[in-house]
């Protein structure tokens, strides 16, 4: 390339840098070195590790994290699960209506966040559909308190995230499956192959590398989850459901500001993304 491509190229590339270095790495930077800082206001105060030590003595910190590591546990993989055999199935040729199932399921993903909360919780309040549903089919004997009971708040909240981010890596996987050769089908069917079989030894292998980018994906999201506990149970009850995110937003702004304390945790959520992004690294590299 000669020097004056080579100017004209950093003409384009420069004012990039330049907001991502403004609006990303500045205020990660920002917020580590108050992470070191307490006080309120301007007026921050360096305090060491403080904020840091706090974490181990702090209750709400222990429950928020002890909830975020629940739903990644348990949401991540039903929802991985449940997107593959959606996916596989919706990629049926004999399927007819497939475009209508497909915008279907993906359709909750860009539903609006506040109105899909109120609809939740009216589905699945006491008087609610859902548990008149239940007791009508004799599935159970008296109402569930989906949203006042700590087990079954949990499960509320799965199943929000569940029903809201399922389509969303439907998609992945269709677009995997769609560039899957018909004759590797075909090939396994002549060797007698069943459907069971097919999936296993063809569809999951070709699939590997969507299945590790969604897989991190809804980790990292599930890790700073924050709307679903915020808009449908408030974190209760008794902080039944709260989340590191959530629990960051009442440090700032439900309870006496601590930016520096909200800092430190907001770095618990950093250091959990960053080993999980090394992990994915790692893994991608034993795939190559």
């Amino acid at each position: 390339m000669s020097p004056r491509l080579n100017r004209r190229a950093w003409v384009f590339i420069i004012p990039s840098i330049i907001l991502i270095v403004a609006f990303v790495f500045y205020p990660m930077i920002q917020a580590f070195i108050t992470s070191f800082e307490t006080g309120t206001g301007n007026k921050l105060a360096f305090a060491g590790i403080k904020n840091y030590k706090r974490l181990l003595t702090d209750t709400t910190f222990r429950k928020a994290l002890f909830n975020t590591l629940i739903y990644l546990v348990v949401q991540v993989p039903i929802m991985i699960l449940l997107a593959l055999a959606i996916s596989s199935m919706l990629n049926s040729k004999r399927l007819k209506f497939k475009g209508l199932f497909r915008t279907a399921i993906f359709l909750p993903c860009v539903t609006s966040l506040v109105a899909y909360s109120i609809i939740f919780k009216s589905l699945f309040a006491t008087d609610g559909f859902v548990n008149v549903l239940l007791m009508n089919l004799h599935v159970i004997a008296e109402p569930i308190s989906w949203i006042t009971d700590p087990v079954w708040a949990k499960i509320l909240i799965i199943l929000a995230i569940t029903w809201r981010w399922t389509g969303y890596n439907m998609v992945f996987y269709l677009s995997g499956l769609q560039g899957i050769d018909d004759s590797i089908y075909e090939a396994a069917e002549i060797d007698g192959a069943g459907a069971l079989q097919k999936f296993k030894s063809i569809t999951l292998p070709m699939l590997k590398p969507i299945i590790l980018f969604t897989t991190i994906n809804s980790t990292i999201g599930t890790l700073q989850l924050f709307d679903e506990p915020m808009n449908i149970t408030q974190g209760g009850p008794a902080n039944a459901t709260i989340t590191i995110s959530q629990y960051i937003y009442n440090i700032l702004f439900k309870y006496s500001p601590d930016f520096g304390y909200a800092a430190a945790v907001s770095y618990v959520i950093v250091i959990m993304i960053m080993v999980l992004s090394f992990i994915q690294l790692k893994v991608g590299d034993k795939n190559e």
